[in-house]
């Protein structure tokens, strides 16, 4: 199949716009939970109507400050409750949202509010704001932190500001109003700015609430969003949520409180990148190694495998019920613990998550939907639905979303989901979008005869070796990332007789690793070059062989002395390894490997 179309749950709307969404929910169900914020160690609940009143107090008070109708409003902060609130009264102001990750150098902020034309900022802390008052345009005349109860401070500014201004401006939007500019990470040049409307979220909202409706309107559903709400993945959430009346939740903290916040909130479901869930299995092998339970692990691992597989097949039989069972008590039930004890389902995109860890997470009881898309597709462009899911595809389309397979293997898409185009760059608009406006998203992939998408790479980040065999990465990087000592890796061999592979070890998993092999006292300097670890390192690199031809294989890797991260410029907000970033950094191993 090379074209598949998922018709509409919800029809592309032709009038209204985001704060719809929250002034209907106040009117028809006041007394509606809708988000919690943190109180303490505990949460407080905000109802509809009182999170409107508190939305429309914020947006009198931009007004207050100057923001005019279309202006563009910037707000780099981690994902908390007041993002939520600042978010939708801009659009109440009837403003943009313009969202900057609070990882951002001072040169990306630069260029975000200079290429925006934003008037304001809003930033988290102090620091931030010290860290961007340098590099402010003169346009932005105002700069707001949230930790100084910004609400508050919005809210008195806006004391004198009517209700019937708010509806004045309210009525101005339409779907095809400018929403936000989200600008993508740069992993390949500048920046470039994504304009999404509102008619682009309410018809990916709309149908990912529709289509997932065991999810977002199941009763008594949450979700805690620790996701950036900067990324349109977890805006799209965000606004899902606001949509279906799903009980929301933040956690700004995912190293300090995560775990803490999933047991005090309990979600229904969660969003996550798949590093997450990786993170989340190599942890509790590498705590089961620790405790010398790490072969009870694994057999447990291979047996909630076996067990999703036994599923899809549908047949399970008594021996593998029974085992299945046991491990149950043993150690599914300590995972599910881990995310709160009520998490049902996973959402899961941004990269490939990989087939083994779909059937685990599956026969673990925590059914992970993969699903598939891209900032200029608003967030989901396919998903797999607890319906309708096939472990290793990213699910159907989208209803209301054409998928297209070009004759070199490119995915292209169509329907409301798409972009209006990039910001102020026809050059780029005229590169995406093929002569019957299909969008080219730059990925490759196959469809199967039932509509399933399968992403086998990027076309971009596709290596020709000097033999010209085109190889996709991902395939082998998400395997070797399987691996509980690796923590990032890159495929690389463009022009090269063969594949090779940079690697960087998970810093907390080698310390169990240390102690187990009697390491004690080495530097991570000095075990890339321990014969044991290298040892340990070429089982995972023969694994991930498996799923390739002998051309497409890694012949040599390196295990470099630091990880990738955000704060080293090698990875974006979402975790994807900035190539070039890498390529540039560490192009001295990359030639030794070759030499």
């Amino acid at each position: 199949m090379t074209e598949y179309y998922a018709p509409a749950l919800e029809p592309a709307a032709t009038a209204g716009n985001l704060t719809n969404l929250v002034a209907e929910r106040a009117w028809f169900e006041p007394e509606r939970i809708m988000v919690s914020r943190p109180l303490g160690d505990g949460w407080q609940p905000v109802t509809a109507r009182e999170l409107e009143a508190e939305i429309r107090a914020t947006a009198k008070g931009l007004i207050a400050s100057g923001v005019q109708i279309g202006d563009r409003v910037a707000i780099m902060a981690r994902t908390r409750y007041e993002w939520t609130i600042l978010d939708f009264a801009i659009w109440f102001a009837g403003g943009v949202t313009v969202p900057i990750y609070e990882t951002s150098s001072a040169e990306q902020v630069d260029w975000i509010l200079s290429d925006s034309n934003s008037v304001a900022i809003i930033v988290e802390t102090p620091q931030l704001r010290d860290a961007v008052t340098p590099v402010l345009p003169a346009k932005v005349k105002n700069c707001w932190v949230m930790t100084e109860n910004v609400l508050s401070q919005l809210a008195y500014l806006g004391r004198d500001i009517s209700d019937q201004e708010i509806d004045h401006r309210r009525n101005s939007i339409n779907p095809d109003s400018l929403a936000t500019l989200i600008y993508t990470s740069g992993t390949t040049g500048k920046p470039k700015g994504v304009q999404l409307t509102h008619g682009n979220f309410l018809a990916e909202c709309g149908n990912v609430v529709l289509g997932a409706a065991d999810l977002f309107m199941k009763p008594g559903g949450s979700t805690l969003l620790f996701l950036p709400v900067a990324h349109v993945f977890g805006r799209m959430v965000q606004i899902g949520s606001i949509r279906a009346g799903l009980h929301l939740a933040h956690c700004p903290d995912v190293l300090g409180r995560l775990s803490q916040d999933l047991a005090s909130f309990k979600p229904t479901f969660v969003l996550a990148v798949p590093r997450i869930f990786e993170k989340v299995y190599n942890g509790a092998e590498a705590k089961a190694d620790a405790a010398g339970k790490g072969s009870i692990f694994r057999t447990a691992a291979n047996v909630a495998i076996e067990y999703s597989k036994a599923l899809d097949a549908g047949s399970v039989s008594l021996a593998l019920k029974i085992k299945h069972g046991l491990f149950d008590k043993l150690v599914y039930s300590k995972i599910r613990h881990g995310l709160g004890g009520r998490v049902e389902a996973a959402i899961s995109g941004g990269a490939p998550l990989g087939e083994r860890l779909g059937h685990f997470y599956r026969g673990a009881g925590v059914r992970v939907l993969e699903g598939y898309g891209l900032t200029e597709t608003t967030a989901g462009a396919t998903l797999n639905l607890t319906t309708a899911h096939k472990v290793g595809s990213v699910g159907k389309p989208i209803p209301g979303t054409t998928i297209k397979i070009a004759e070199d293997g490119e995915v292209l898409l169509k329907g409301p989901i798409v972009m209006r185009g990039y910001w102020q760059n026809d050059a780029a608009n005229k590169e995406v979008f093929t002569d019957d406006g299909y969008f080219r998203s730059g990925d490759l992939g196959k469809l199967d005869d039932e509509g399933y998408l399968y992403i086998v790479g990027r076309k971009k980040e596709l290596i020709v070796t000097s033999g010209g065999k085109n190889v996709a990465p991902a395939v082998l990087e998400d395997r070797l990332r399987a691996h509980p000592l690796i923590s990032q890796c890159m495929v690389v061999g463009d022009n090269q007789p063969y594949i090779a592979a940079l690697i960087t070890i998970d810093s907390e998993a080698i310390k169990g690793w240390i102690t187990a092999n009697k390491k004690d006292g080495a530097t991570l300097a000095e075990l890339t070059k321990d014969p044991d670890l290298i040892a340990v390192i070429q089982t995972a690199v023969d694994e991930a062989n498996k799923a390739v031809s002998r051309a497409e294989s890694i012949r040599k890797f390196t295990i470099l002395p630091v990880d990738f991260t955000i704060a080293g410029g090698h990875l974006t907000a979402k975790l994807s390894v900035k190539r070039h970033v890498v390529q540039k950094e560490f192009a001295a191993e990359i030639a030794e490997l070759f030499a």
